[in-house]
């Protein structure tokens, strides 16, 4: 291969682009391989929706606060960057549903809003007598006919009914994807709960078993390390912006490129031309493309395979943090947040005691509360200025809470189209698109929420899987060269 052409550019500095150059990286130093890699990242930080503000003490999330501990990618990648013992887990503490301007807990045993457990489902004021035996026909009901991509919402009111869904499955699951669920696809947000209906049935039943069969120890060393009073999540003790820090500071310097776009991206006799913002023409053999899908057209214009991205929607959100004194907050709930029905008259869509949920996070003394705003139908809330969603937000807190002072000081973060909506069809249309990018586009892969999914550790995984298909492609235009070369 020419030794001109032995570059490897990664576009866009996000969780997905830094995982890809890392282990690329690591990769290239531990085979010795004589390839190079370029980090293209168009605003001035690096790491997108993982930033963290630290002030007075507090220890702020702008975007994400947190990541699954049962996903380990996240965790190895801490790892693999040295801050691993950073790691901390939440708090446990009730959790409640908001409806009707009341706190209803969330019925234990439930997952991702389907129960498992009968005693707390029935006592639960959530639902109505008639919506707990709806819900209860999912046991006798049979298995759905349609077992290709379908809608999430109406898969899920077929097998527990309108109640269930509005006020315990949507509300937690606008947490992962801000999205309608009525829209949302089945195989590319949940796959498993249509594999669970095809083999048990009941969605109830087969979620209790695959939840029994999870949380079973193996040993007694396993039961020795349980301990259920630590939460399913993760952070870091400096955010996870310290994540990124150390990310940024394993690759080598030469390697990183920020404030530059990517206008247009043009295929070569041997590898590709990138066009930077800057005027700037840089030759790449491969490429790895980890930007929103909104970008993917405009840097391939030439390619009518990737319009379906133009039409790909995706959600506003803002987050908001208050910080108060602990004596402002006359109403204390033990508990460490709740999220809202979609019923309900607020305009907030979640809100987390940070304080609670993140001991570490918060002075002693004081409150850290964090909420949530914007959603498919509101998304115009998240253009009012900072101080109205900031008064928005207080107003609905006071219908639950007694807040009798201004905030000390708020953190609002707007993410316009940030959250990407999977809908019916999405994974059809990844296919294809990278079907035909195998054949037009050789060498170039695409990685990111946009994809394959949304969290942490998914875009993590989908970095580390595109490092793989990078190096195959250079093998492979290796042996072609050397292959050609002897026939000379």
């Amino acid at each position: 291969m020419d030794s001109n052409n032995q570059q490897i550019a990664i576009i866009g500095g996000g969780l997905t682009g830094l995982a890809a150059a890392f282990y690329l990286q690591r990769k290239i130093e531990e085979e010795h391989l004589p390839y190079r890699v370029v980090l293209i990242e168009s605003s001035d930080r690096l790491g997108g929706k993982m930033q963290t503000v630290e002030r007075d003490g507090f220890v702020i999330e702008r975007g994400p606060d947190s990541f699954l501990a049962r996903k380990k990618s996240m965790t190895q990648l801490a790892k693999d960057v040295g801050i691993e013992g950073t790691i901390v887990p939440n708090s446990t503490g009730q959790s409640y549903i908001l409806i009707d301007d009341e706190l209803l807990p969330i019925p234990g045993g439930a997952v991702m809003g389907i129960p498992t457990e009968i005693s707390p489902f029935i006592k639960s004021r959530l639902f109505s007598p008639a919506g707990k035996v709806r819900a209860a026909m999912d046991l006798v009901l049979p298995r759905s006919k349609e077992t290709g991509d379908q809608p999430l919402g109406p898969f899920l009111r077929r097998r527990l009914g309108d109640e269930v869904v509005e006020n315990l499955v949507e509300p937690l699951m606008s947490g992962i994807y801000a999205g309608d669920l009525d829209q949302l696809s089945i195989l590319s947000t949940f796959p498993d709960m249509l594999e669970t209906e095809q083999k048990h049935r009941s969605l109830i039943l087969g979620t209790k078993k695959n939840r029994s069969r999870k949380e079973a120890p193996k040993t007694e060393k396993d039961v020795k390390k349980t301990d259920h009073r630590i939460g399913m999540f993760r952070t870091f003790e400096k955010g996870l912006q310290s994540l990124i820090n150390a990310i940024e500071a394993q690759l080598p310097p030469e390697m990183v490129r920020k404030n530059l776009a990517v206008e247009s991206v043009t295929k070569q006799a041997q590898g590709y031309t990138i066009e930077l913002s800057n005027g700037e023409f840089m030759q790449a053999a491969a490429m790895i493309v980890t930007t929103p899908h909104q970008a993917i057209p405009h840097m391939f214009p030439d390619y009518s395979f990737f319009k379906p991205f133009q039409h790909m929607p995706s959600t506003s959100v803002a987050t908001v943090s208050l910080a108060f004194d602990e004596q402002a907050v006359k109403q204390d709930i033990n508990g460490t947040g709740f999220v809202v029905s979609r019923n309900s008259p607020c305009r907030i869509t979640a809100c987390t005691w940070t304080h609670k949920k993140w001991p570490h996070s918060t002075p002693k003394g004081k409150v850290l509360l964090r909420c949530y705003v914007g959603r498919p139908g509101d998304e115009g809330v998240v253009d009012l200025s900072d101080e109205e969603i900031v008064q928005l937000v207080l107003k609905d807190l006071n219908h639950i809470m007694n807040i009798t002072e201004e905030p000390q000081f708020s953190v609002v973060s707007r993410w316009r189209e940030a959250m990407p909506q999977y809908k019916v069809g999405h994974i059809s249309t990844l296919r294809k698109v990278e079907s035909l990018m195998n054949v037009e586009l050789p060498g170039v892969y695409l990685a990111g929420a946009s994809h394959k999914g949304v969290g942490m550790p998914d875009c993590i995984d989908q970095g580390v899987a595109a490092v793989g298909k990078v190096l195959n492609h250079m093998k492979q235009q290796a042996n072609v060269e050397k292959e050609l070369a002897s026939m000379r």
